[in-house]
């Protein structure tokens, strides 16, 4: 006597539909085994099992029980098949309809006593079944709202074990369940009308929040790149629903969604610290989970005196920001994540931090040898990858006290927006949001040059010797400047004030 129930197993953002198949000869040899290359949160299953079906008033099967997850080549993990398997067993003595299981999906962990618990990547694998042409999904409960933003399937919020059963019996309706609503969470950090002075980074910084640049802020310690930095977010274009769906799937296969927030709806920024490993970037482990650069997707990566961070660490971020995923290959599987970040990184100009600093009362003592291998820290090809490179020079003391109204991140933000709503309008049905992502045989369609622009680019090719990558990036960069001042031609001058970003110090 056997029965089949159907979840799914997912691996990174993808699904992959499991079977359960549960099997009782009631005259062998007493014993319950779970196949099907389950890891150790998988084969504890059976313990809850036993307890969770017996405490829900129902008969645990006799003898030799069985649970197969197939296929048995792909690696089952978590609590995330406990209520699957609970229902397979349950199958056996009662009669629930083969039509009732046929077409669900089931997911959720269980306590002792056949409460039904939340588990992690509700919403990748509610999406998954959508797919796949599954009609209904019962979950526990605390994921219901997560799992009502996929449209079109049913979605059977339960409790308790038994509330699952008499679901399948059809002797209890399901209680509605409404997506979450699309409120703004974004809470500036900074907000621009507090930095005093810096208006050239605070244009970088509008910049590369319209086209999604890359920027690095290199200046004296005290001058105020830590403080712009956590401005950035706040002027970040509003996501969309597809960017918060995004982003909520990886929070959510991550475990790091917030029960009160089953909906992402402000860009993430993720501060790292230099002491941070290789893998807690990228992502890693014997199944690799996503990494800060994949919890940055479709918001910032903040690194803060980047040069202070290992080499190989910052060496893994190169193949990411040109290719905006990451492909982490372990022993027991290779995974892709997305990785379609906004890094903006810091640095002193030399150990001490006052090497080349103008109006300063401290002066740089460190050798020249010492400045060379601090600079070199970041290697040229990832220097290379970065769009936008500012000197922060400190604030004037009469700066300090001006006390003339700023600019606000609210109104910086409006003229980010619409740059953006200019590039989603471009994009559509290509496959890209921002002017960073463009590939080059797109720019050459969308990104027309006037004759003297293309005259300034061409010789500071040739002064500079800037490399063939750098010559694109400009481009887009100035794309991004074109957008936010309306414009549908590239002109000389926003070239010019896009290759003033640029950097053109060979030794670095």
């Amino acid at each position: 006597m056997s029965s089949k129930i159907y979840s799914v197993e997912l691996s990174g953002l993808d699904g992959h539909l499991v079977e359960i198949e549960v099997d009782n000869r009631p005259h062998g040899h007493p014993i319950f085994a779970i196949v099907g290359l389950p890891d150790t949160a998988v084969q504890e299953a059976r313990e809850r099992v036993i307890s969770a079906v017996k405490n829900s008033g129902y008969t645990f099967p006799r003898g030799r029980v069985i649970a197969n997850l197939a296929p048995a080549d792909l690696k089952k993990m978590g609590s995330r098949y406990d209520l699957a398997i609970a229902i397979g067993t349950v199958k056996i003595y009662e009669n629930i309809p083969d039509e009732r299981i046929s077409d669900t999906i089931f997911l959720g962990e269980l306590s002792l006593n056949g409460e039904v618990r939340a588990v992690n990547g509700v919403l990748a694998s509610v999406e998954f079944a959508k797919k796949r042409g599954f009609k209904q999904v019962i979950i526990p409960i605390t994921n219901a709202c997560e799992a009502a933003l996929v449209p079109d399937i049913k979605i059977i919020p339960v409790k308790h074990l038994r509330e699952a059963v008499l679901h399948l019996y059809d002797e209890l309706c399901a209680l509605p369940v409404s997506p979450p609503d699309k409120q703004s969470t974004k809470r500036n950090i900074v907000d621009m009308s507090s930095i005093k002075g810096q208006a050239q980074a605070k244009r970088a910084l509008e910049i590369a929040a319209a086209g999604g640049h890359n920027i690095l802020l290199n200046g004296a310690p005290g001058a105020g790149k830590t403080y712009m930095a956590k401005a950035l977010v706040g002027i970040l274009p509003e996501m969309t629903h597809e960017e918060m769906m995004e982003v909520t799937k990886i929070y959510s296969v991550a475990g790091l969604l917030p029960k009160d927030q089953p909906l992402i709806t402000s860009r993430p920024f993720r501060p790292v610290h230099h002491t941070a490993s290789a893998i807690s970037i990228v992502g890693g482990g014997n199944i690799p989970g996503p990494g800060e650069i994949t919890l940055a997707h479709r918001g910032v990566l903040f690194l803060d005196e980047i040069a202070e961070f290992p080499s190989n660490v910052l060496e893994v971020l190169r193949q990411p920001m040109e290719d905006r995923c990451i492909t982490v290959s372990r022993a027991k599987a290779t995974i892709t994540y997305p990785a379609q970040f906004i890094l903006i990184a810091t640095m002193n100009p030399c150990p001490c931090g006052y090497y080349g600093v103008e109006n300063s009362s401290k002066i740089c003592n460190c050798p020249a040898w010492k400045i060379q291998r601090y600079q070199k820290k970041i290697s040229g090809p990832l220097m290379d990858r970065i769009d936008m490179h500012l000197n922060i020079q400190p604030v004037e003391y009469h700066d300090l006290f001006i006390t003339a109204d700023a600019e606000s991140s609210e109104k910086v933000q409006l003229r980010i927006q619409n740059a953006a709503d200019m590039q989603y309008e471009r994009f559509k049905g290509l496959g890209f949001k921002k002017n960073s992502e463009m590939d080059n045989a797109v720019l050459n369609k969308l990104c027309p040059l006037d004759k003297k622009g293309e005259e300034l680019l061409e010789q500071a090719i040739d002064k500079f010797n800037l490399s063939a990558r750098a010559y694109f990036r400009i481009i887009k960069l100035a794309r991004t400047i074109a957008d936010l001042e309306g414009k549908d031609v590239i002109k000389n001058s926003h070239v010019a004030e896009a290759l003033q970003y640029r950097n053109k110090n060979p030794e670095i």
